[in-house]
C-alpha cells in the first residue's frame, strides 16, 4: 500500500494557485520533479491566466475556469511532446499563473526637473507627478524577457523601468504640445492623453497593457511663480491705477488749499502731484523709441520760494502757478531762480506776473 502511494504521489492531478499574493504578477506552479497526470484538473480563478511552457517554448494558454487536461485542450503541447491521441501517460511541463487584474494607482514623478522652452519665461524647469494603471497582457514578451526560471515575478521588478519610460514620454509630450507655462494647469487631460499614446507601444513591448495615465500636478520654479504673481497684480491694478493716482493728487491739493500759509502743506501738494506722475509712468506699457529723436527741450527754470521765513523748493513754473491759484503763493512772496540777481516778489517776476493779473482783487 505504501509503495502504491509513493508512485501515486509522483503524479499531479490538480493544478491551481489559490493563495494569490497581490504583489506577484507571475507565479510558477511548484511541480518540481513530479509529472502532470493525464486528465488532471486545471483550476484558473478569476483575475488569473495559466500558461503552459515546454522547454522554454510557450504552448497553451487558459483563461478563468476549470479544465480537464486532455489532448483536445492541449493542442500545442501535444504537438511539442509528440503525444499520441488519447494518451494515458503523464507528462512534464512548466505551468505559470499570471495575474491579469488591474494594477491601480501606481505613482510616478520626475526625480529631476524637466527642461521646457517657454515663450513667456524662456527656459523653465518643471516637476510633474501623477499615477497610472496597467495589467499583464497575455502576450509572450513578459515570460520570455523577464520571468525566465523565476518562481515569482513581482511588479517591483519592472515598475522602475516603467517609471523611467514615463518620465521620458512626459518630456516628449510637453515638447510636442508646446503649451505655455501659464496654461499648463488647464491642460492636464490633454497632456495625460498624449503621454499615454506615447507609452502604449513601450508597455506592450514589455508585455503589459497601459490602462490609464493621469497627470496630477505640474509645478513651476519659485522664480516663475513670483513672476506670474507680479504679472497678475499689475494686470489687476492697471485699469484703476490712473484714477487712483489722480484722486490722491486732487486730495493733496484740496488739503493744501484748506490750510494756507503752511510750507509743509505746499510741499505735500507738490509731492502728491509728483508721486501721481511717477506711478502713472510706472504702470504705462513701455513704448518703442521713435526712429528720429528730436533735440532735448530747454530746461525749465527751477524756483525757490520763501515761505514762513524758510526757503522751499525747487518748484517748476507750473507748480508755482498752481500754488498761486491755491493761495499758497502771493504777489509779495519772495521767489528766486537761476539767472535772477536776487530774491524778488513773485508778482514782479515776468513769468508769474500774468497769473496774479488774472486773479480778482480781494473782497472788501
Amino acid at each position: 500500500m505504501g509503495l502504491f502511494n509513493l508512485f501515486r504521489g509522483q503524479f499531479i492531478d490538480v493544478i491551481e494557485y489559490p493563495n494569490e499574493n497581490p504583489a506577484v504578477l507571475v507565479h510558477r506552479f511548484e511541480r518540481f520533479n513530479n509529472e502532470i497526470k493525464y486528465g488532471a484538473k486545471l483550476i484558473v480563478r478569476p483575475g488569473q491566466a495559466a500558461v503552459f511552457v515546454n522547454e522554454g517554448k510557450i504552448a497553451d494558454k487558459f483563461g478563468p475556469g476549470t479544465y480537464t487536461l486532455e489532448t483536445k485542450n492541449l493542442p500545442i503541447l501535444t504537438t511539442l511532446l509528440s503525444l499520441p491521441y488519447n494518451f494515458n501517460s503523464p507528462f512534464k511541463a512548466e505551468v505559470y499563473f499570471i495575474r491579469t487584474t488591474e494594477q491601480l494607482d501606481r505613482k510616478w514623478g520626475t526625480a529631476t526637473p524637466v527642461m521646457m522652452r517657454d515663450a513667456d519665461f524662456g527656459i523653465v524647469r518643471l516637476r510633474a507627478r501623477g499615477n497610472y494603471a496597467y495589467k499583464v497582457s497575455l502576450r509572450d514578451e513578459l515570460l520570455t524577457r523577464f520571468v525566465g526560471a523565476q518562481a515569482d515575478f513581482t511588479g517591483d521588478a519592472i515598475e522602475g523601468q516603467m517609471k523611467t519610460k514615463v518620465v521620458s514620454a512626459c518630456s516628449d509630450a510637453l515638447g510636442e504640445l508646446k503649451i505655455p507655462a501659464l496654461d499648463l494647469a488647464a491642460n492636464y487631460t490633454e497632456i495625460g492623453d498624449r503621454v499615454r499614446a506615447n507609452l502604449e507601444p513601450d508597455f506592450a513591448a514589455l508585455g503589459f497593457e497601459l490602462l490609464s495615465f493621469t497627470v496630477e500636478s505640474i509645478s513651476l520654479p519659485d522664480e516663475v511663480n513670483q513672476a506670474m504673481d507680479k504679472r497678475s497684480s499689475l494686470g489687476a491694478l492697471g485699469g484703476v491705477m490712473d484714477q487712483y493716482t489722480r484722486m490722491q493728487a486732487a486730495d493733496a491739493m484740496r488739503a493744501a488749499a484748506d490750510n494756507p500759509g503752511g510750507a509743509g502743506n505746499m510741499t505735500g501738494m507738490f509731492v502728491g502731484a509728483n508721486l501721481g506722475g511717477a506711478i502713472n509712468a510706472s504702470v504705462q506699457p513701455p513704448q518703442q523709441a521713435p526712429q528720429a529723436v528730436p533735440p532735448p527741450l530747454p530746461a525749465a527754470p527751477a524756483y525757490f520760494a520763501a515761505i514762513n521765513g524758510a526757503s522751499t523748493g525747487p518748484y517748476t513754473q507750473e507748480q508755482l502757478k498752481a500754488a498761486v491759484l491755491a493761495g499758497q503763493v502771493k504777489a509779495d512772496t519772495l521767489v528766486w531762480a537761476q539767472g535772477m540777481s536776487g530774491w524778488q516778489a513773485a508778482g514782479t517776476v515776468p513769468a508769474l506776473a500774468p497769473v496774479f493779473a488774472a486773479m480778482p482783487p480781494p473782497l472788501p
